[in-house]
């Protein structure tokens, strides 16, 4: 991307929380926090200093599958983030007397997202949908966090931060050969260890109600649905933005509009290399839930009945803007290219994602609805009543 003055990067490693036993919930997350906390010849406060003289804008996080970190800079700053990430992917310290300090802020982490009613209620749906193992949150639970001791950060570490699995990606303004040969040196005697082995879905359809005393209700649905990289993708995910992709959606003019039902309404994909599934939430008063699901379920159910020309051409134009925007942004690009590399196994273009868009008919989104219509739903509610489901 030469016209940037920007480069950007995004380091994903096998080091997501499927791999966690399953009594040191939270594990993912704690050894990545702990192996920022120090690594080369930095010590914790150094990296932070390096990082920001650097005018390195960084992430990290952790994904089912995946620890990630990625980091926008100045073009010219590249090649001395990536040695300094090298450093802390490959020789941190893991700090002893920070240990605790990390618990504190993992914790700290879990606290909050358990007061927060929605993302309580997705995290289970999540669980429901692909199971105990891949439905995971990244913040594990208390028990896990509190058992954690030193040697199973450097158990997990040495067993998950390493070179199969790994993708790098980077995006913007750089020059390939200069950046490829510097990659070379920092990681070429990096050596693997065994894959951990895969896990099946085992998710299940059924209704959950977590009761709370509240005027409010939350509810969730999920359904499966084709992962990325099926052929049919892209006509499942564009009748989901048909449903739920901007102000003109469906969910948002006739459930919370016209009806005035809930005061927030959403649906969206997930996928994982090993499926894919529609994730819906509504967030409404206890007075007004029944009917928010019951009229959700009626317009999830209603793309099979047909599609307007106008809904598919106003939701082509989101796209467009979204591509168009991608190309101004180094750290979008970075992103969207090492996911396409673990989903796909190659790097989509722009130009070949525009196609697959473009070419899509309202008859292509009703006919995969028709064939594979939201069934085997999951269902989750938060608050002070359980609501009748199908």
């Amino acid at each position: 991307m030469p016209w940037l003055r920007s480069a950007a990067f995004a380091f994903m490693l096998p080091a997501g929380c499927r791999y966690e036993p399953h009594d040191r919930l939270g594990l993912a997350g704690f050894v990545n926090e702990m192996i920022q906390r120090g690594a080369g010849n930095y010590s914790s406060r150094d990296l932070v200093a390096v990082q920001d003289n650097l005018g390195l804008d960084r992430s990290s996080s952790i994904s089912t599958a995946h620890g990630s970190f990625g980091g926008s800079m100045p073009a010219e700053s590249l090649p001395e983030a990536l040695t300094l990430y090298a450093d802390i992917v490959r020789h941190p310290h893991l700090p002893g007397d920070q240990i605790e300090d990390a618990r504190l802020m993992c914790l700290q982490e879990l606290a909050a997202a358990e007061d927060d009613l929605p993302q309580t209620l997705m995290n289970r749906l999540k669980q429901m949908h692909f199971g105990d193992v891949l439905g995971r949150t990244s913040l594990g639970d208390e028990a896990g966090l509190m058992a954690i001791d030193a040697a199973d950060l450097r158990r997990f570490y040495q067993q998950h931060y390493q070179p199969r699995g790994a993708m790098l990606s980077v995006a913007g303004n750089f020059d390939w050969d200069v950046v490829r040969d510097h990659v070379e040196k920092l990681f070429a005697d990096w050596q693997p260890h065994d894959p951990a082995p895969d896990q099946p879905i085992v998710g299940r359809a059924g209704y959950e109600h977590i009761e709370h005393p509240s005027q409010q209700t939350h509810l969730g649905i999920a359904f499966p649905a084709v992962r990325y990289g099926d052929p049919e993708y892209y006509p499942m995910r564009a009748a989901v933005g048909v449903l739920s992709d901007g102000m003109s959606s469906r969910l948002f003019t006739r459930v919370r509009e016209e009806r005035g039902l809930c005061y927030t309404i959403s649906a969206g994909c997930h996928s994982t290399r090993e499926g894919g599934g529609v994730f819906c939430y509504a967030g409404t008063t206890a007075e007004r839930a029944q009917e928010t699901l019951d009229v959700t379920l009626q317009e999830l159910q209603g793309i099979a009945d047909g599609i307007e020309e106008g809904e598919l051409e106003r939701l082509k134009v989101r796209i467009q803007s979204s591509l168009i925007m991608e190309q101004e942004s180094s750290a979008s690009r970075a992103s969207a290219i090492v996911s396409d590399w673990y989903l796909l196994g190659r790097v989509q273009s722009r130009d070949e994602l525009q196609k697959k868009i473009d070419a899509l008919t309202t008859a292509d989104l009703v006919d995969y609805w028709k064939r594979n219509p939201p069934k085997d739903l999951r269902i989750v509610t938060v608050g002070p009543e359980p609501l009748k489901v199908p």
